[in-house]
């Protein structure tokens, strides 16, 4: 064997002893680990058995205290409970006292009424005989009654025989003339007292209803906007014509397009004329056109940039309009979407009067009539505030603007008071509140007082025609002749056909035709005049 081999040999050897040495020493370490294992088992045992002792003591000493306040509580418990027998023996015996004194109370009283009772008892046997001895006489009384009364109708048959002899009238006839007479004198002295008890009622109520009317109108008159269908620009000089009309018109034609209005360039100086039916896009045309020349920069593009920019501004100036008015009456809390419906009134006219003008006049009087007749001011200030609210979009929605202004005021949570009083002011619906009533009067009387509407020829002419054909219908009317702008109507009757109750009659009756068939602002005076004339020709 060489030395490599001899050297290889050794290494094995030398590996094999190392790795003996480190078995013993393993196995050595899991004898001391067993070993240390054991002793703590032990000392744990040792511990745990003195733990346990140490709570057997415990629960001995806790046992031991829980028995003496257990028998301290059982003994108090005995103790109260004896008090408490005590006292309600006590009580017993106060409540058994006192209700036998009440017993010996009421024995007494009842001894008492017994005593009464015997007595009444003897009264009414008294009575009982009086009333039998005045039985008795009825009796004979009522035979006696019975023989008059039969000689009575014989009497009476007798007198109708000689009286239809003499007048020539069956009982009958007679009946039906006597009725007719006092049903004819009946009507008349009613038709008189009526008349009077009228003129009285109508004097004061004139008085009355008048300083009121007149006070609400004054507090709340405002100047009337007429608004036209055209609107005039201003420019600085007449070179920016030509810039608004742009090369071979392509900006005239933009804004036309953009706007939906009619520009109209002639020869007024200085003068840019818009034309359309619908005041806001006249407004949007007349505010862009000013900002167009402002600005500098006028062609298509421009143009259309201008005029959205205008629109957004104007649904901003319209909500802020809105918004203002609302509070102005004292209405925050409007929903915000009704903001600029109210807004929008605005730019709407009705025969030349500004609606929204025309809602603020009408909210004031409402509430002013109502705080004079001890109504909900409030709710008459809301409904005028909103009973034309339908007009701000009825050229956009199909109905009336008092249907569109009810689905417009049930979306956004108004209450069913304030939708029934806006409702009624055109006669629609029959009014059931004061409220109601007060906004019927209050429109009219924003409408008809003199200034606040231009009505149409046409229009007026109808209503006039209307008015001679209700009076010219009665029998008896002579002439009937419209006045004061279809404010008054006096009729003429033949002095010989009508009387002057009759005349008081026909009068009441034309009022209530025109009140049942005719639309018409503010009140109707009817007169009705009736004279005899005398004419003789000298010769």
């Amino acid at each position: 064997m060489n030395i490599l081999g001899w050297l290889f040999f050794t290494l094995a050897i030398l590996a094999l002893a190392g790795f003996i040495y480190q078995m013993k020493k393993a196995q050595q370490a899991v004898v001391d680990v067993s070993q240390a294992q054991a002793r703590a088992e032990a000392e744990l045992k040792a511990e745990r058995e003195r733990l346990l002792q140490d709570a057997e003591k415990e629960a001995a000493k806790v046992v031991n205290r829980g028995q003496r306040e257990a028998d301290a509580l059982r003994k108090e418990a005995e103790l109260k409970a004896k008090e408490q027998a005590l006292a309600a023996r006590q009580e017993a015996e106060k409540f058994t006292n006192e209700r036998m004194q009440t017993l010996d109370k009421q024995e007494q009283r009842i001894q008492g009424k017994e005593d009464s009772l015997d007595k009444k008892l003897v009264q009414v046997d008294q009575k009982v005989k009086e009333v039998e001895v005045k039985t008795e006489r009825l009796r004979s009384d009522q035979e006696q009654l019975v023989v008059l009364q039969t000689d009575v109708k014989k009497i009476i048959e007798e007198q109708s025989s000689r009286l239809e002899a003499i007048a020539g009238l069956t009982r009958e006839d007679a009946k039906n003339e006597l009725v007719s007479q006092l049903e004819y004198t009946a009507k008349m002295d009613a038709a008189k007292l009526v008349r009077r008890i009228e003129d009285e009622a109508m004097e004061e109520a004139t008085k009355r209803a008048r300083w009121t009317i007149t006070a609400a109108i004054q507090r709340v008159s405002s100047d009337v906007v007429a608004e036209t269908t055209v609107s005039s620009v201003q420019l600085p000089s007449d070179d920016l014509k030509g810039r608004i009309i742009g090369r071979e018109g392509r900006n005239i034609r933009a804004l036309e397009k953009a706007t939906g209005c009619d520009l109209i360039v002639d020869d007024t100086p200085e003068t840019i004329v818009v034309s359309s039916f619908d005041p806001i896009r006249r407004e949007v045309a007349r505010q862009a056109i000013l900002k167009l020349l402002a600005d500098g920069r006028i062609h298509p593009a421009r143009i259309e940039e201008v005029v959205e920019k205008t629109k957004i501004d104007m649904d901003l100036h319209l909500k802020e309009l809105g918004e203002a008015a609302a509070i102005s009456l004292g209405f925050p809390d409007v929903h915000p979407k009704l903001h600029k419906l109210i807004g929008r009134l605005n730019y709407r006219t009705s025969y030349g009067q500004n609606v929204l003008n025309h809602t603020k006049e009408v909210a004031h009087i409402a509430e002013y009539m109502a705080a004079e007749l001890g109504a909900d001011q409030r709710l008459a200030r809301r409904a005028g505030l909103f009973h034309d609210i339908g007009k701000a979009i009825d050229r956009e929605v199909e109905g009336t603007h008092i249907e569109i202004g009810m689905e417009l005021l049930k979306r956004f949570g108004e209450k069913d008071n304030v939708i029934h009083a806006m409702s009624c002011h055109h006669g629609d619906f029959e009014p059931k509140t004061v409220e109601a009533m007060l906004i019927t009067a209050a429109d009219a009387l924003s409408a008809a007082r003199p200034g606040a509407r231009r009505e149409m020829l046409e229009t007026y002419v109808k209503r006039l025609e209307a008015l001679e054909a209700i009076a010219n219908s009665y029998k008896g009317v002579q002439k009937s002749f419209a006045m004061q702008a279809g404010r008054e109507i006096r009729i003429m009757v033949d002095a010989g056909q009508v009387n002057d109750d009759q005349a008081f009659w026909i009068a009441k009756d034309v009022t209530k035709r025109i009140e049942g068939e005719m639309q018409y602002p503010g009140q109707i005076k009817v007169t009705v005049m009736r004279e005899t004339r005398a004419v003789e020709y000298a010769r």
